[in-house]
């Protein structure tokens, strides 16, 4: 518990963690708002790629929690691997779409013309996915087209259970082509650098990961230096987090604040 007392700053999955599907778990909106009336600094950090950052903003609002220019996708961490004027084949929701033309690259539907010339192929979570998409994609990657994937998350957690996540999407585009993708969110490096970049005065050995998952969450907590708390509210893996198990995110802000 040392290390829970010296916490500053909280980075906070959001699927599992906070909601299911966008709906509250018990507790969380409660704890978050605890945690900005102390003063802590707290930002979203998801693996989630197809809604855009607004609409995860609002969602979080409309909950009575406090999201505006706190949260962090897996398709903004993406979108940063691909320059001005690319072409990029995005298989994938709003999020990704948004994020890539942000960045001025020309964004390309998964079902446009298969002759135009694709730089990247680009992969999040596409709940309308077909063999045309995986046909598409994969000629694009042996055609030499880098793949790009958001994240590499097998399921996502729902109030009804798991479902399919974009990590299996890529997965079935990777065997397709027979090329690995580059993943951008957690546990990998670019989201690393996005959250360098939103939080660059703070020590993250005196931060905290909180989410449910050891393979992305706990081994993110690892790149980043922080401490990592594990709950049991969304895809649990394992009988502990590296620094330990925690019921849900109440238990573990009742925690950080003594």
């Amino acid at each position: 518990m040392d290390k829970l007392e010296r916490v500053e700053s909280v980075l906070c999955d959001l699927d599992g963690v906070v909601w299911l599907a966008e709906e509250a778990i018990p507790g969380s909106v409660a704890a978050l708002n605890r945690l900005a009336i102390a003063g802590f600094a707290v930002l979203f950090i998801t693996n989630s790629s197809f809604s855009t950052t607004g609409e995860l903003e609002g969602a979080l609002e409309r909950l009575g929690v406090s999201g505006r220019g706190r949260v962090l996708t897996s398709a903004r961490a993406a979108a940063q691997l691909v320059g001005p004027g690319e072409s990029v084949l995005v298989v994938g929701g709003g999020g990704l779409f948004e994020e890539v033309a942000a960045m001025g690259a020309h964004v390309v539907p998964a079902d446009s013309d298969p002759d135009r010339p694709i730089d990247v192929v680009m992969v999040g979570l596409h709940r309308g996915f077909d063999y045309q998409m995986l046909a598409r994609a994969s000629a694009a990657v042996r055609g030499g087209a880098r793949l790009i994937g958001a994240n590499s998350d097998a399921t996502y957690p729902t109030p009804h259970g798991e479902v399919p996540g974009g990590g299996a999407i890529l997965a079935a585009i990777e065997r397709a082509s027979g090329r690995r993708a580059v993943v951008a969110g957690k546990p990998h490096q670019p989201m690393a650098n996005l959250v360098r970049e939103m939080l660059p005065d703070a020590d993250l050995s005196r931060a905290i990961m909180v989410g449910d998952r050891m393979d992305t969450d706990g081994e993110f907590a690892g790149l980043l230096g922080c401490t990592f708390a594990q709950v049991r509210t969304g895809v649990a893996q394992g009988p502990e987090g590296e620094d330990g198990s925690f019921v849900d995110l109440a238990d573990v802000v009742r925690a950080i604040l003594g």
